[in-house]
Parts: structure tokens; sequence; C-alpha cells
């Protein structure tokens, strides 16, 4: 991670973290750094997205401005999902996208994502060369001229495009499933509704009305109540949330009950290798993914691959071997298939296939799922770093992890953006989980090593 960009982007609060100022340089360098790399007489083109944020329209706005500045031709899908950008980018040939968002935060938080030309996230390389230019380390760049400015161009049609192809992959009609969506008040509500009613499902949405400050408000895939509740009350067979740009999906079984991320990947997983579809029988996961998970695919025989928390490092790992299922606890779940990205919707639609094509209830699907109780507790440190290599923790983590044995695990990780080691303990009840997390917690003020 860079000074500015973390796993996921740029994020901060609006005007203190992340400014104007940021985003036009951001813009600037984009196109200019893709400029070079295209043929004589062609011209650089991205392609722009934003969620429902208050904000969002002014990060646009100063993007666009850079971008044209330097003499890229910039087309904007408005309110729209990152996976619609991602999907856009690496289909209609766009030198790269740009999507406005600070995905589950609050609204006065925003974020700028970047995606190369394959609709991936941008290379670590490129991103520390614009942090580079961000901090004048890069001399100033040359502005366009004349007939090389360049122009904005209206493009809701590739977001329409993108809900086609949403549609297209659907293998059965939804017209006997009733079916609740929670759009977080976020960019799922220009699209989700659309792809659901399209395939014939009774869909009841909720929190599809934005007002620009109440993205994320008591709703989405970080609030699963007010879903839980419609589910039940309405009779639904199934329901879905989404976060703010809609790259994540949680899902409600029939009963009003959450099914996560690891819940998701289990059902597609084993759906997937019943199908003889699961590349090299493995899905990826991240360290945070519970242990009955996989115990869970030990019992299918499913193989697994884990990797540092961050979709984007699911992603690499899948590109590298060839892996077509990966994803997180949280619901960034990706099908290498379809997307080269988390899609919210795309992992929805997957888990309406394999209920359709197995003809059974989400819960079904998950009674063989036992999920061990996970507690995380983030401790505030003096020096993160030194924190998670002290001897005496490193021993107490050692001594903790043993005594689990195969009916739990430990694991301590700093925080990527504050002065916090992160403790999460797996056991088989919450009082083991608390008793281990206040142990390591006792070695740390014992050390001196709290704020």
């Amino acid at each position: 991670m860079g000074k500015y960009f973390g796993t996921d982007g740029f994020r901060g609060e609006t005007n203190v973290d992340l400014t104007v100022e940021h985003a036009y340089k951001v813009g600037r360098f984009i196109a200019w750094y893709y400029s070079q790399n295209i043929k004589e007489g062609e011209r650089c083109t991205v392609v722009i997205g934003k969620d429902t944020r208050r904000s969002s329209y002014m990060f646009e706005y100063s993007l666009v401005a850079g971008l044209t500045a330097s003499g890229a031709d910039v087309y904007l899908l408005h309110v729209t999902t990152t996976p619609s950008v991602s999907y856009v980018v690496r289909t209609e040939g766009f030198s790269a996208g740009i999507m406005i968002s600070a995905s589950h935060n609050p609204y006065y938080d925003n974020g700028i994502k970047l995606l190369n030309s394959n609709g991936e996230k941008m290379e670590e390389e490129v991103i520390l060369k614009i942090e580079d230019y961000i901090d004048g380390k890069i001399p100033e760049l040359e502005l366009a001229t004349r007939e090389n400015v360049g122009k904005t161009v209206d493009y809701t049609a590739g977001r329409n495009r993108y809900i086609g192809y949403l549609i297209s992959i659907a293998t059965k009609s939804f017209k006997s499933k009733k079916v609740a969506l929670d759009c977080a008040n976020g960019a799922a509500f220009t699209i989700a509704k659309s792809v659901f009613d399209a395939l014939g499902a009774e869909t009841l949405v909720i929190n599809n009305k934005p007002d620009g400050t109440n993205i994320n408000v008591n709703c989405g895939s970080t609030h699963m109540e007010s879903l839980c509740e419609l589910v039940k009350k309405e009779k639904c067979d199934i329901g879905f949330a989404y976060d703010g740009d809609a790259d994540r999906c949680l899902a409600v079984d029939e009963d009003g009950n959450v099914v996560d991320g690891d819940a998701i990947l289990y059902i597609c997983g084993k759906y997937m290798k019943e199908k003889d579809s699961l590349s090299n029988n493995t899905v990826v996961t991240t360290v945070m993914s519970n242990l009955g998970l996989y115990k869970a695919f030990d019992k299918e025989g499913i193989k697994y691959e884990k990797t540092a928390v961050g979709d984007k490092y699911v992603y690499e790992s899948m590109l590298k071997n060839g892996y077509n299922l990966g994803g997180e606890q949280s619901g960034h779940i990706i099908f290498s298939k379809h997307a080269s990205t988390g899609d919210g919707i795309l992992t929805s639609l997957k888990v309406m296939e394999v209920l359709l094509e197995k003809k059974e209830s989400l819960k079904n699907l998950t009674k063989d799922l036992k999920i061990y109780p996970q507690l995380l507790k983030n401790v505030r440190v003096k020096d993160k770093n030194a924190a998670g290599e002290d001897s005496e923790v490193k021993a107490v983590v050692e001594e903790i992890s043993k005594e689990l044995a195969d009916e739990g695990r430990i694991l301590l990780r700093p925080s990527g953006t504050e002065p916090l080691i992160r403790i999460m303990v797996e056991a088989k009840t919450e009082d083991i989980c608390n008793e281990y997390i206040e142990k390591v917690v006792k070695v740390m003020q014992k050390r001196e090593l709290l704020v």
C-alpha cells in the first residue's frame, strides 16, 4: 500500500483526506500515462462511474477536468456500480476506468478506485507514480491544447449494456421466486431491481432512494437488520444486500438468517464442483475466512488457497493460478469467468442459479456449514509493527494456537490504515474467544505496547 492508495483505492474523508486537488492530479496523470502507449491517431479514453454520495459529483468534475486537460476523452456512466465500470472498460476497449466511491464507508468519506484496461485494479507501479505526481516528485505535465484537449461523453448506454450482460448470465427464469433487495441507498439502485424484474422475480426493494447522505446508513451489507425483517415479514424466498458501490453481496435465507461471504463461497464452490466447473477444484479465500468453511471444504474434497485480506489479493491469486472462484467473508465474491472484480449483483444471480438448479432453499443449502464463533478486537497501540513482533506477544499467540489445535485459531494482523493491531480468535464458544483475546491484550499491557 502507498501513501494515499490502499488495497481498494484512495479513500478518506471528503475535503480532509481526499480533496478536489487530489482528484484533479489523479486525472491529469492517468490521461498522460495512458496516452504514452496508444497508437498514433488514437486517443486515450477513460470511463468514469460514481456512487450516490453528495461529494461524488464534485470529484467527478475534478477528475474530468484533469483528464481532459491532459488530452483524454472521458465517458460518463453517471451513478453506477464498480463492477459495471470494470465490465465496460474490459469489453469496450477503454484505456482505463475510474470509480468514485468509498464502498461501505459513511457518506462523508469518498474514494477513487482505478482500473486498468482489463477492468482489474490498477498495477501498483502505476499507483506509486500517481502518488509521486501528487507529491510533486514528477515534473509538471504538459497541458493539451487546441484539438488535443479532451472531450466528455454521456455514456449511460454502457451501463445499460452491463444490465443486459447480467440478465444474459442467468440460467433460469426467477418467475417462481419472491426476492428482497437492499440497495444501501447506493449505486445498486440504478441496476439491481431492473435485473431481477427482467428475470421474472417478484422483487421487493428497500433503501433505493438515495439523497446523497443516506448511503449505507443502517442499511445494506453492513446493516442487515431491515432486510432480515423484510424477508420474514413478506415471506420471501431469499434476500440480497449490497454495499455502497455494489461490489459485495450478503444474503438472507427464508427464515431471516444472514448468509455471509464464506457461506456463499461454500454454496457456489460445492455446486461448481458438482458441475465439474470449479477450476483446479480450488476456492480462493482470505485469512479471515472462518475455520468452519475450511472444515466444510475438507469434507467436500474441495481445496482452498488463503491470501491477505483484500479482494485485490484474492483476484491476483486467481489470475496467477487459473482459479475461477474466490472471495471474502465480507461478500466480495469473484467469478472470474464473468468478471475481474467482486460483483454483488452477479453474486446474487449465481446464488439464485444454485437455488433454482438444486431446487433447494438457501437454508437447506447451508445446513452442513457449521460456522465457528469468531471475535475480532481492534487494539490501539503505540507502534503496530513493534507490537506485532514483540517476543512475548508472539509467544502467547503461539501458546494459544497450540491450545486451540484444530478446534480454533488465532490471528494477529496490523491495520493497513490505523495504529491498530487486529486480534481475531475463532473457537467453539464466544467465551473461549473472549478469554484468549483478553490474554493477548494483558500481555500487550504488561509490555507497555498500548496507547
